[in-house]
């Protein structure tokens, strides 16, 4: 019988470590995802109800990174209880876990998050819980700074939900403003995303002033599957595209709108969008 050889085993140890990752050093998937807050009012819809579809549409997607809006805690701590491969981190708008988060939930297998912090869309942004420029509710962003475990990569994260009401459109503006701002200060060669229920369409003065510094991955992605609008009440017939994945220095090759149900139980009130971002054009 012919002896194995070490060589051989080493080959084959590479080829099925470069299979179980295949796209790890090319790709990055990103989702967005309005969980929808857990009130016993929305009956047949409430979070007890739909949160193992939840789940289900997570682990059928399986995002590198998530960032969620409307989340409270018991909600993030049962998904991964649910998906122990992620983690998730935020506080909520007035700076505690009390009410709704930015969650961001992250793989562990694949991301390290280096830094993290909050900043709030108002006069006074490092103000936890402040409200200024007519909002109704504190608004803010959770943010980021993540390491490709794989390679090495570094990009900045950004995750967001705007005011809802139609008149608050100067509002949304004044918020993305806030946001650009930021941006700004970032080193220009480290990629970016951004995440978020804008709560606001593509022909809104927000979306314009959003897309003059990032790309909509959705409008350069060459693949995109689903509606094009995601807010559809639980009705599963969307009528406004008012949630978005934002990006600079990455390359969208695939945008999905995620329309996952059973029997006619959808996990949220919105359609979670997901993108793939190829690094090609991402500085290491």
């Amino acid at each position: 019988m012919t002896s194995f050889r070490p060589w051989l085993m080493a080959l084959l140890l590479v080829v099925f470590g470069f299979a179980s990752h295949p796209l790890a050093a090319q790709t990055l998937r990103v989702m967005s995802f309005n969980v929808r807050v857990p009130v016993e009012a929305d009956g047949p819809n409430r979070w007890e109800a739909r949160r193992d579809i939840f789940v289900d549409t997570i682990r059928e997607q399986h995002p590198d990174l998530i960032g969620t809006q409307e989340l409270h805690k018991e909600q993030g701590d049962y998904v991964v209880s649910k998906l122990p491969e992620y983690t998730w981190f935020g506080i909520d708008r007035f700076g505690g876990h009390a009410d709704e988060h930015m969650g961001v939930f992250y793989r562990k297998d694949v991301l390290r998050l280096k830094d993290s912090g909050n900043f709030w869309l108002s006069d006074t942004p490092d103000k936890p819980g402040s409200i200024t420029w007519g909002n109704i509710f504190p608004r803010m962003v959770t943010w980021a700074l993540f390491e490709d475990i794989h390679t090495g990569r570094t990009f900045y994260y950004y995750n967001t939900h705007l005011p809802y009401r139609d008149q608050d459109e100067p509002i949304r503006v004044k918020g993305a403003k806030e946001i650009i701002a930021r941006i700004a200060t970032l080193p220009k060669d480290v990629p970016f995303i951004l995440t978020g229920d804008l709560n606001t369409t593509p022909s809104s003065p927000t979306y314009a002033l959003l897309t003059k510094t990032l790309q909509d991955a959705r409008a350069a992605s060459p693949k995109v599957e689903g509606p094009e609008k995601t807010f559809h009440n639980f009705t599963g017939n969307p009528d406004q595209r008012i949630d978005f994945i934002l990006t600079r220095g990455f390359t969208p090759t695939h945008y999905a709108t995620v329309t996952t149900q059973e029997n006619g139980r959808y996990p949220s009130d919105h359609f979670p969008v997901v993108t793939d971002l190829s690094w090609t054009n991402a500085k290491p």
